[in-house]
């Protein structure tokens, strides 16, 4: 088991074992929830078993398997049956920003690596792009069994190696923010996990989404019009929201490393109000484009925080 794994709360995994993650909208290997494609894969590679399920063909059924365990197991394919999940996460500089214990990069690579355990678990097949200027990372869908492990790897690996997830015996220096939205460089590499992937699927964007919106809100709505199911997961600190400040600070901008030190007062009114306005504009711009939407604050238990989202988005599925 990977750090990562180890790291995260008692009973997560559990929790999420009981959920499903299902697609709102018609996308290759999925339909409305139902484990049964509507599109044919011309591959015909062999890639990995599931359990069967009543309504699978009887054709894909392994009866060599079935001989040796009594089970039945449904052959894979890779460009076949099964839902691809693509999960995005956020890697930037503004990523590392806590006011408390954990950052904001430490919670969105737990979110991904719970969702991916779901996904691999109801038998899809979950991927990873980990973004920073670009895609600085990526892991394409697969159901193979040792697949899960490597991305939980990837994000280890990616996240601690940048210094975004605390290494053991560190500290997070709170003071340091990034109370203005940087220059779009997430909408460019947005653009380039678009390039990726040749298949419907659900896309899953892990960020603060902390750069100007319309740029960002063009993206997203770019893989709604090519056929994917969109949920949009911000992941905030509590001192980014309420902007807890007092008196004279140093502000850091985790991005470019620009520092200002400005009394607190002066600026909080108007730091509020940009950040209020932001807030409105990305969560309505998600929604009027049919893009799933949710604020998650990393004072939230990720476990409880995920299992909620997912049941309200299995109820309105």
């Amino acid at each position: 088991m990977t750090d990562i794994i180890q790291a995260l709360e008692p009973g997560a995994l559990a929790r999420l074992a009981n959920m499903e993650l299902r697609a709102r909208t018609i996308v290759e290997g999925h339909f409305s929830g139902q484990h049964h494609s509507h599109f044919k894969g011309a591959s015909v590679e062999f890639a990995d078993h599931r359990n069967y399920s009543p309504g699978d063909e009887l054709r894909h059924l392994d009866w060599k398997l079935y001989g040796r365990t009594d089970r039945f197991f449904v052959k894979q394919y890779d460009a076949e049956t099964n839902m691809s999940v693509m999960l995005v996460l956020d890697a930037s500089g503004s990523m590392q920003y806590a006011s408390g214990e954990i950052t904001k990069a430490q919670y969105g690579s737990y979110l991904a690596a719970g969702l991916a355990y779901l996904t691999s678990r109801q038998g899809d097949a979950p991927g990873l792009a980990l973004l920073d200027g670009g895609v600085a990372g990526r892991l394409m869908p697969r159901t193979r069994p040792a697949h899960l492990r490597r991305l939980w790897e990837m994000l280890e690996e990616t996240l601690v190696g940048r210094g975004l997830v605390p290494r053991p015996g560190t500290s997070t220096d709170g003071r340091g923010t990034s109370p203005r939205p940087t220059d779009g460089a997430l909408a460019d590499s947005l653009a380039e996990v678009a390039a990726m992937l040749t298949r419907r699927g659900i896309l899953v964007l892990i960020s603060d989404l902390l750069e100007p919106p319309e740029r960002l809100l063009r993206a997203l709505r770019y893989f709604r019009h090519r056929g994917h199911d969109v949920m949009v997961l911000q992941v905030l600190d509590e001192g980014e929201v309420n902007f807890p400040f007092r008196g004279a600070v140093e502000f850091q901008d985790l991005e470019s490393g620009q520092r200002l030190r400005t009394e607190t007062a002066d600026i909080r009114r108007s730091y509020l109000e940009g950040f209020r306005q932001h807030q409105e504009t990305i969560r309505d711009g998600c929604r009027s484009a049919g893009l799933d939407y949710e604020l998650m604050l990393t004072t939230e238990p990720f476990g409880r925080a995920l299992t909620a989202y997912l049941g309200r988005r299995s109820a309105l599925s």
